[in-house]
This record gives structure tokens, sequence and C-alpha cells, in this order.
């Protein structure tokens, strides 16, 4: 997991905005940008890239594609438009630090200062963003997304579509449910259910 991104030649991106931004920033350098994709009209560029408004059908990716979509709701619907269609890329930056016994899955990103620790599992189309915290034993559902330096200490499942805000905190041994929403600089101390909003030290009525 010490290269910056497992692909070939480069990939294709999908999404001209602020996550896609950070992707392209992380990865031009090193790999070529074939093409960037976006549904919005009015996104003419992005870093200098031209943008291509849709998708042809039979269009053929012979590089990986990322979805570089921050909202984890919009990233599982691209995954499943494109699914069988394009073969997806994963990004780790190679100031990461993560375990050779854990496991990334394919369309997730690793940012700069990552740690992740032994024995953790982390879904496809994760988004462990800046100087995040990733004890042992962790699992990561598919479309999580971790914000800057959130902190997730050992034996920990977040189930899909989770969203945990920066700085948050999430002591050892707990379960975060599907679709939940953890407010940035929460202490996650019991656990939460599916959809359920966590803020501060505690559940959200």
């Amino acid at each position: 997991m010490g290269s910056l991104s497992l692909t070939i030649d480069g990939m294709y991106i999908y999404g001209a905005s602020g996550q896609a931004r950070v992707i392209i920033d992380m990865i031009d350098a090193t790999e070529t940008i074939h093409g960037v994709f976006d549904d919005n009209p009015e996104l003419k560029e992005v870093l200098g890239y031209p943008v291509q408004h849709g998708i042809d059908p039979y269009f053929k990716f012979d590089q990986p594609f990322f979805i570089a979509v921050g909202e984890n709701k919009a990233r599982k619907d691209i995954s499943q438009r494109l699914e069988g269609k394009a073969r997806f890329g994963t990004i780790v930056h190679p100031s990461a630090i993560i375990s050779k016994r854990s496991e990334v899955g394919e369309g997730s990103v690793i940012m700069e200062g990552v740690i992740v620790k032994v024995n953790c599992t982390i879904g496809k189309q994760v988004i462990i963003n800046t100087a995040a915290s990733v004890d042992h034993d962790c699992s990561l559902g598919d479309f999580v997304h971790l914000a800057p330096q959130a902190t997730l200490c050992g034996d920990i499942v977040v189930g899909e579509g989770t969203i945990i805000g920066a700085n948050a905190l999430i002591l050892p041994g707990v379960k975060i449910g599907s679709w939940c929403k953890i407010g940035a600089g929460s202490v996650v101390t019991k656990e939460v259910p599916d959809g359920a909003t966590w803020v501060g030290s505690g559940l959200k009525e």
C-alpha cells in the first residue's frame, strides 16, 4: 500500500468540484489524468483540465476510474451507474501508514498523514481524509467518509455511508450504523443506530 495510486498509467476522474481538486492535486505530478467528467454543465475546467459532461454508454475506460465526489450517497449512485463499465482506482498517499495486515477496498482514497493499523478492513469507495487515524481491528463499510483528524480507537465498526466529522473521537468497541452523521469534534461513547445523528456527546433527537 505504499504507492501513490494503484493504477497502470494514470486514471479518469469523475467530479470537478472540491474533492476532485484535492484528488487531482494529489496525483497529477505522478499520474496521467486521461479525462475529467462531471454532470454539471456549468463546470468547464478544474485545475486546468477540461471537463466533459456525461459519459457515453459505449465509452471504453482503458485506465482506472476514480470517483472524486465527497458526498457519500452521490458517490454510491455514481459507482452503481458505472459498475461493470469501469474498474475503480485506489489512491494511497505515500505519507500514509497502512498496515500490511489491513485491506483497502477499490475506489477508496487514503490521504496525507493517515494511519491505519493492523487487521482493519476499509470498504469500497471510502474517503479517509487528512491525518485521520484508524486503530487496530476496525471495519469501515463502503462509502464511508472520515473527515480530517477523525480518530477511531480499536475494534470499531462503521456502517455503510456514514460520515464522521473532523476531529471526532470514536471510543474503543463502539458500533456505528449505516448512513449516520457524526458531528465534528464529537466524542462517541456508545452504539449509534442506523441513520442517526450524533453531535457532541450524545445522539441528536
